[in-house]
């Protein structure tokens, strides 16, 4: 059995399961195993970790604990409760429409971060005019119909993560200030900053920031120098603004003071460190990268959840989940009628009917033909009982999304 433990209950003999620190940006360490010497329980005490996942059938066993399924229980509950309110962030035109607008917006966003990375590199200079100018063409996507670009961020390749990443970045800045009602100028600096928050890593060396393998303690204190140098390349960036810096700067930090560079705690981060520090860890936890399987969408706000307080602001993370939908696009779903479904399209006024492709009967464990599903279709019976994983029916939601 699976069970979750606070850090302070490891023993010698205990076998860890999961670490539950995906939290922690770029963490390759080992995540199984038995502990067999205090230092390595010391060790994960240093990361800032709270909890862990230990395995009672492979090793000692714990008074202090509470089984795993309780915990997803109790996470399941929090989530349900979060996504009670609509999101209240309405399309203007149809995703259908919006979906050749928003490709253009989107492959326009990787040439050009791919592009300013390189140019960074060689000349040590950034032309900040294109990327005004991409901030604006993105917001004005997401405003149009906020599902083409989110439909997109989940069409990823693993090999091309630092890229995707920020481009995906900014559009969960966008969506998440713009359901904040964050004043124009403020929102369009912390898309200009969620666009730019990795250019230190072009000072990381390549061995490093490509490494497939886990990174020693000093490679990782390597790597994590990135946000510095993100802050220091824009703080000398002309025509960069204040917040832009600081939503680069503090992506990294958390409430806890367990962050980095500054190690800030609570209210020393501001509120755009705080947002972009959940967009963050929920885009990182739920891509594919070279040493990690991403969660599916639904186990990612789980884990928002599971983390609020310690490491994540837990009011703003519940406006997160308000924000991007029970089911996000890019979830799988079982249907009452044993059907599976795609999520393509969130619903404005209730999060529980979004539009779904469906594929896949699991009664019969069979495809079936590809159809559109609008649970929100007066007349429609059909109804969500879950979210599962895409790796339980080995379907590649990636096919079905655009």
């Amino acid at each position: 059995m699976i069970k979750r433990i606070p850090v302070s209950a490891l023993k010698v003999g205990m076998y860890i399961a999961d670490l539950n620190n995906d939290w922690i940006p770029h963490n390759t360490q080992r995540r199984r195993g038995v502990i067999k010497k205090e230092d390595t329980i010391e060790k994960i005490r240093r990361m800032g970790v709270d909890y862990v996942y230990i395995d009672v059938s492979k090793g000692l066993d714990c008074q202090d604990s509470e089984p795993a399924h309780e915990v997803d229980r109790r996470n399941e509950s929090a989530l349900q409760r979060a996504g009670e309110q609509a999101p209240g962030v309405f399309k203007r035109v149809a995703v259908a429409e919006e979906m050749v607008f928003a490709q253009q917006v989107h492959n326009q966003a990787q040439g050009l971060v791919g592009n300013l990375m390189k140019s960074v590199k060689l000349e040590g200079a950034i032309d900040i005019a294109p990327i005004h100018r991409l901030a604006d063409e993105l917001q004005s996507s997401i405003l149009r119909n906020a599902n083409a670009l989110s439909c997109l961020g989940r069409i990823r390749e693993k090999d091309n993560y630092l890229l995707e990443h920020s481009v995906n970045l900014s559009v969960l800045m966008s969506l998440f200030g713009n359901y904040r009602k964050l004043p124009p100028e403020a929102l369009h600096q912390t898309i200009v900053g969620a666009l730019l928050h990795d250019i230190g890593k072009i000072l990381t060396p390549d061995d490093i920031l490509h490494k497939p393998g886990r990174l020693t303690p000093e490679e990782f204190e390597v790597m994590k120098a990135h946000a510095r140098h993100s802050r220091d390349i824009l703080k000398a960036t002309e025509g960069i603004g204040e917040l832009a810096i600081v939503t680069a700067a503090e992506h990294h930090e958390r409430l806890d003071g367990s962050g980095y560079p500054e190690g800030l705690k609570g209210e020393e981060i501001s509120v755009y460190g705080r947002m972009v520090a959940i967009t963050d860890v929920y885009d990182a936890i739920t891509s594919d990268r070279v040493y990690h399987k991403g969660m599916t969408p639904t186990q990612g706000l789980k884990k928002l959840l599971e983390w609020s307080g310690s490491h994540l602001d837990p009011a703003l993370v519940k406006e997160f989940i308000r924000c991007v939908g029970l089911y996000p696009i890019g979830s799988l779903v079982l249907l009452e009628s044993g059907r599976l479904g795609v999520v393509i399209e969130t619903n404005d006024e209730d999060q529980r009917l979004p539009v779904l492709r469906v594929m896949y009967n699991t009664r019969f464990r069979t495809p079936i033909t590809v159809d559109t599903l609008d649970l929100a279709k007066p007349g429609t019976q059909d109804r969500i009982l879950r979210s599962v994983d895409p790796e339980d029916y080995k379907i590649d939601v990636r096919k079905f999304l655009v």
